[in-house]
């Protein structure tokens, strides 16, 4: 099978990036820096090529005569959004895919991205978007699943030597994985400084997969299972009989859990909404109307949600789903207020999942489902992925130095996070991207898909 890069991208618009402005100044616009719970007013943000030259007073800054000026009078500056549980599409995803879920992360302001669904082609396209050579968001790329398939620890160790020879930037941890391979992937990703992220192996377990210093835990895999009693049942499947488990949940655990978490030095990528398709009773027909945004997919990929759905679902006792959703949020909030790291992670394209849309989607549910307050739900999906990656001064607040990739919105997101969503334009890596041409490329996008 053909896997390069050139194959992943039939029929995508190679025309599509022009370089950043060498000189770009955003003016007399209210700056959430993302620094501290603050809106500074009356700023002007300077920016040279595709980093932050200066941030000051409108007044007292000096702009040079040859900047691209733009008029951010009543509008809002922050940074840029960062995805951490994207799905790139794959070599055998239908075309024109990679060229859809590129351009929707940056129409709504998804300026990093964490691939989760490794493919072969994955690090030449990050190599691609880094050298200006297509159009998308900043992105760390993880290597094809590790799962139960592998059952020979020599294996895994040569699996992650050959990611790691591949350019992948970290490894994807799936279901299944034996405790014996497990431990020889961990030692060998050590041994090569490479992260490993992603889901906890029943056969592991969570306390486990937070002691072996595993990057992230992606959609509270596992908390729910590490609370249950003596008189749970012993045998069930992996994420989809987690409902089953709720009646015997011991939650005076959770502190203790949260403490291993936050000691561990792991993160968490919750993506919660997702999770709220999976076992909530929202109608489908209703979630199908409150998703438009699927005229920028493929038809046969949106044709297919509800009967992926609804074989997901009958498998759920629907009280005993509420139940898990109600102990997922609680969960999370005790991480949250524990000081463990969350980051915002939507699992998109996924069921009623529009890559970028729902990254708005997942900060709205974790402000009013959840309960985080706003500067924690931008925080979640701002500075704190630079934080936790070991790269805080590189992105993620709007200071000097930091690399220009931010939003230019028509509310304060301070106030309410669906301000996020009221874009006035997007800098990615320094270069402007106005409303009037986002909605362009997603109406060319939706034009493709329709035919």
């Amino acid at each position: 099978m053909k896997t390069t890069l050139t194959v992943l991208i039939t029929g995508l618009l190679l025309g599509a990036c022009a370089p950043a402005d060498d000189l770009l100044a955003i003016e007399n616009v209210a700056v959430v820096a993302m620094d501290a719970n603050r809106v500074l007013a009356d700023q002007t943000v300077l920016i040279q090529a595709d980093t932050i030259a200066a941030v000051g007073p409108t007044a007292a800054l000096e702009v040079p005569r040859r900047a691209t000026r733009v008029d951010g009078s009543g509008l809002y500056l922050m940074p840029g959004i960062a995805e951490m549980h994207a799905h790139l599409p794959a070599e055998d995803d239908p075309p024109g895919l990679i060229e859809a879920v590129l351009t929707l992360f940056v129409s709504q302001g998804v300026t990093f991205g964490r691939g989760m669904l490794g493919a072969d082609a994955h690090p030449e396209l990050r190599d691609a978007i880094a050298a200006g050579e297509l159009l998308g968001p900043t992105l760390l790329v993880a290597s094809p699943m590790f799962t139960g398939e592998i059952d020979d620890p020599e294996e895994a160790r040569a699996r992650v030597q050959r990611y790691h020879r591949e350019g992948f930037d970290l490894l994807k941890i799936g279901e299944g994985i034996a405790p014996e391979v497990y431990e020889a992937l961990v030692a060998e990703a050590k041994n090569l400084e490479m992260p490993f992220a992603g889901h906890v192996s029943d056969a592991v377990g969570l306390l486990d997969t937070l002691s072996a210093g595993q990057s992230t835990i992606d959609h509270l895999d596992n908390y729910v299972e590490a609370l249950r009693s003596d008189e749970a049942p012993d045998s069930f499947r992996p994420i989809f009989d987690a409902d089953r488990l709720t009646a015997y949940a011991k939650t005076e655990r959770i502190p203790a859990l949260v403490a291993a978490t936050r000691d561990s030095r792991t993160a968490v990528v919750p993506t919660m909404l997702l999770w709220h398709r999976f076992f909530g009773d929202d109608p489908i027909d209703e979630l199908y109307a409150a998703t438009p945004e699927a005229r920028y997919l493929p038809r046969s990929m949106v044709a297919n949600w509800a009967p992926r759905l609804e074989s997901i679902r009958e498998r759920v006792d629907p009280e005993m789903g509420l139940d898990l959703l109600a102990l997922r949020r609680e969960i999370l909030r005790e991480l949250h207020d524990g000081g463990v790291y969350v980051l915002l992670g939507s699992d998109a394209p996924q069921l009623f999942s529009v890559p970028g849309f729902s990254a708005h989607a997942e900060m709205r549910y974790l402000q009013n489902e959840v309960g985080l307050p706003p500067f924690m739900v931008l925080f979640s999906a701002t500075r704190a992925v630079p934080e936790h990656i070991g790269q805080p001064e590189a992105f993620g607040t709007i200071l000097p130095g930091r690399r220009a990739d931010l939003i230019l919105l028509r509310g304060n997101p301070l106030e309410d996070v669906a301000n996020v969503a009221r874009i006035e334009g997007v800098v990615l890596r320094g270069r402007w991207l106005p409303r009037q041409e986002l909605d362009a490329r997603l109406e060319a996008i939706a034009a493709r898909f329709a035919h």
